[in-house]
């Protein structure tokens, strides 16, 4: 048996593991994410973009770095949307397109039909300056869990091919510690999902930006809400399955996101933060799910019709029970700026 936190790294990222080769397109054919969404998500990554552009003064290059990139859905829609029409997106010293540079982060090899600017890395690069995202990235960094054992705490070994969990010997000083901070107090055989190892994540992606802004985008719960019952799930063909790490299925659990803020704030040298749902950050960003007027189908029926369609996109972004309900980590990194002013 192992660790779960040892299970899910196989699993999801090994030689075979679900994110590496997978069977079918991974992850869209699974399960949806906001960056899959397309134009009205990207949109609002652009204006975000812009606003950090403008605070570091128009460096050349500005850096958009996509982590847990996955088929490059939101590094394409911003590329589409930069180069067609061309200066959409323009800034006093020359246009954003003319600037950027594209990066997306990810264990699996380089979609296909990416854009060429694109570059593609299984690491997040070092020392960029502009904006990095990561939606839905930390919900499946690998984890550990444990379980109340009379007076000590034990970490819950696994089998990989049935799922079927023991537990196994006590926790170390760090995990027991990150608990005693993070986790409500745990009743005699109640469990608990070790968030440390996404905040150790998450803080390495704060430092990899010189100057700039670091956004994290997924689901989670702070200390007030933590589940009794966890959150450890499995995703398979967009339907909810057995959480069995045998590199069939996806494997997620929801992210203790204040302390992942508490994380990024203190890599960021103690730099404030803003942790908001996603509904409120991109009607902030001019995300919204309002239909066009119906007077627009009889003069621009092509233009009314993508007008529904994005309406229709940016309400699914923006519903407080499902991706509007997501967390928004906005995490400056070398600038002095109300966190606040950026979402606007």
């Amino acid at each position: 048996m192992l660790t779960w936190r040892d299970a899910i790294s196989t699993a999801l990222y090994g030689p075979e593991g679900f994110y590496v080769t997978g069977g079918t397109p991974v992850p869209a054919a699974h399960f949806s994410t906001s960056a899959q969404t397309g134009t009205p998500f990207a949109r609002a990554v652009l204006r975000l973009l812009g606003q950090v552009d403008r605070l570091l003064g128009h460096p050349d290059p500005v850096d958009l770095v996509d982590v847990g990139a996955g088929g490059g859905e939101l590094l394409g829609a911003v590329h589409r949307l930069l180069t067609d029409p061309p200066g959409a997106f323009a800034d006093p010293p020359g246009t954003l397109a003319d600037r950027i540079r594209l990066t997306g982060v990810d264990p699996a090899p380089r979609p296909a039909g990416l854009p060429e600017p694109v570059q593609w890395r299984a690491a997040p690069p070092t020392r960029t300056t502009g904006l990095l995202v990561a939606t839905e990235w930390l919900d499946n960094v690998p984890l550990d869990l444990a379980v109340r054992d009379g007076d000590r705490l034990r970490c819950l070994l696994v089998d990989p091919a049935t799922g079927r969990q023991h537990p196994g010997g006590e926790l170390g000083a760090a995990d027991s510690a990150w608990l005693a901070r993070w986790w409500p107090p745990l009743p005699d055989g109640a469990q608990a999902e070790i968030g440390r190892p996404r905040d150790e994540a998450w803080a390495a992606a704060v430092r990899s930006l010189r100057r700039g802004v670091a956004v994290a985008v997924d689901y989670g719960h702070r200390y007030a809400d933590r589940p009794v019952a966890g959150t450890l799930t499995g995703f398979r063909a967009g339907r909810t399955v057995a959480p069995v790490p045998d590199g069939s299925c996806d494997l997620t659990a929801h992210v203790a996101i204040d302390a992942v803020a508490a994380a990024g704030s203190a890599a960021a040298g103690g730099a404030g933060h803003l942790l908001c749902r996603q509904r409120d950050a991109l009607h902030r960003l001019g995300v919204h799910g309002r239909r066009p007027p119906l007077a627009l189908a009889g003069t621009d029926p092509r233009g009314y019709l993508a007008a529904l369609a994005a309406a229709g996109t940016a309400a699914e972004l923006t519903d407080p029970d499902g991706l509007g309900g997501h967390w928004w980590l906005v995490q400056p990194v070398g600038l002095a700026v109300d966190v606040e002013s950026l979402l606007v």
